[in-house]
């Protein structure tokens, strides 16, 4: 470094990686700084400069004091001992000393009284939050969430069906009961008697009787603002990674549009965002999610984007760019080999890179202070030929609201919500609560206005008892137009 450079970095003032000391007067502080700048990242002590970047000359016997009292604190009173590095750098009101220290290697770093320190903007604290201080010790590699045990379960929480399919089709042999034991041990699934955080996950009977924060909570709303007081869609994700990620897929594409391309009229179409960029961000919040964290996921879908909030801020000083280009570090090692069996996940670091091929407009946001990673998905802007999933036309009054025109609804025959009705009615005519339970639909307003609405209106289904709509005992069939789309759709999946 030289005078030049000096003065630039002065002239910008303090910040988390460049701190001002006119001198050292207590070596517990400087202790103190330095095992805070080797657990957030590395950064520089300036000593023999004013608050306000001013230089303040440094005497020879001054200098020499320093150095004696840096080697004390890094070596005596950080553990374990870190090694900075030292420069004098000449300028013309005197000499400054550049201690440059290292993003550590054995993090977290503590000072004599057994205190972890670590960057607050321009200053420093001391770490006192039990989740922070696990995960500290998670990004340093010192503990894995996914391999810790949870008490109080036994091996018999495991499901035993859904264990034994996945140990056959893996290893080519059937896993006997009494080899089950050590079995799920040897795979991580398991602490003795206990179920891992893992084995829960993928193969427990109830996840979340054990984990209740480990699910998705999904919401689809009308406009673009999380403020908004009504939504299209809602629905709490549970059960094991495998079916929160099959039914969050279900979720989004429900909610999304599809656009007719070169297909038939009849037919569903195409997603208006590429599934494979959905896949590998659904799959990469699952896999790589903080689970000290006591958040859930959260996938929002508004009318202009998607977001995909995970728990769990980007590890051990790993940056965006860097995951782009596919650097990677597995927070839940166990997860990620079995994930590599069971989801769409490869665990090589590039879910992120084929996601950003199949749709560049994608947007990532790592929130170190509130300890989330945040994928956002724009969507395209409607065409005539998008096909809205909630049916709803120009003017159409929602809940109170007059919502605005998506597409016209001439040419929006049939949407997903609809196909999916349509095929709960093959066969007989269903009442409206067995409708909404074959759907596996808990939102009866949601049920209402994305799907027999928009079937109504396009003469899809009709009514057993049409001079009664409220009539306990109404039914729905499907009409012959119906029944050709139902048709139509079965004659293509054939094809």
């Amino acid at each position: 470094m030289d005078a030049q450079e000096l003065q630039h970095i002065l002239a910008n003032g303090e910040d988390s990686k460049h701190q001002f000391k006119r001198e050292v007067t207590r070596i517990e502080s400087l202790a103190a700084e330095l095992a805070a700048f080797a657990n957030c990242g590395g950064g520089r002590v300036f000593i023999g400069v004013e608050d306000d970047g001013q230089v303040c000359a440094l005497t020879p016997e001054q200098v020499r004091q320093f150095n004696q009292q840096l080697s004390n604190a890094a070596t005596n009173n950080v553990r374990p001992p870190i090694h900075p590095r030292t420069e004098n750098i000449a300028t013309d009101k005197g000499t400054v000393i550049v201690v440059t220290v290292p993003d550590g290697l054995n993090k977290p770093y503590m000072d004599l009284q057994g205190r972890v320190w670590v960057k607050n903007g321009s200053d420093k604290r001391h770490v006192t939050s039990r989740e922070e201080m696990q995960r500290m010790f998670l990004n340093a590699g010192l503990i894995q969430a996914d391999t810790l045990a949870i008490p109080d379960s036994t091996l018999s929480d495991i499901d035993n069906k859904a264990f034994a399919e996945y140990f056959h089709k893996r290893y080519g042999y059937e896993c006997t009961p009494e080899q089950l034991p050590v079995a799920l041990i040897n795979m991580g699934l398991a602490k003795d008697t206990q179920m891992t955080v893992a084995g829960t996950l993928f193969f427990a009977k109830q996840p979340q009787r054990w984990l209740p924060v480990c699910m998705i909570k999904a919401v689809a709303f009308y406009g673009t603002s999380i403020a908004d007081v009504h939504y299209q869609d809602s629905e709490d994700i549970y059960g094991t990674l495998i079916e929160q990620y099959q039914r969050a897929f279900s979720f989004i594409k429900r909610n999304l549009h599809h656009v007719q391309n070169d297909r038939g009229f009849n037919t569903l179409g195409e997603l208006e965002i590429p599934a494979i960029a959905i896949e590998e961000l659904l799959v990469n919040a699952l896999m790589h999610r903080d689970y000290f964290d006591s958040a859930s996921i959260r996938v929002l879908v508004f009318r202009d984007r998607i977001e995909i909030i995970s728990p769990g801020h980007l590890p051990d000083n790993i940056s965006i760019e860097e995951i782009k280009q596919g650097k990677t570090k597995r927070r839940n090692p166990v997860l990620s080999e079995h994930a590599a069996h069971l989801l769409p996940f490869r665990g090589l670091g590039s879910g992120i890179h084929r996601a950003l091929a199949a749709w560049p407009h994608i947007e990532l946001q790592d929130h170190k202070n509130g300890n989330e990673f945040k994928a956002i998905l724009t969507r395209p802007e409607p065409e005539t030929q998008v096909i809205a999933p909630v049916g709803i036309g120009a003017g159409e009054t929602v809940i109170g609201q007059v919502m605005p025109s998506i597409t016209d609804p001439v040419t929006d025959p049939v949407t997903d919500p609809v196909l999916r009705l349509l095929q709960t009615l093959i066969g007989e005519p269903k009442a409206p609560s067995a409708m909404q339970a074959d759907l596996g639909l808990k939102h009866r307003p949601t049920f209402r206005a994305n799907y027999v609405y928009p079937a109504l209106e396009a003469d899809l289904i009709e009514m057993t008892i049409p001079d009664k709509p409220n009539s306990s005992l109404q039914k729905y069939r499907l009409t012959a137009q119906g029944k050709a789309v139902v048709q139509a759709q079965q004659n293509e999946g054939k094809s």
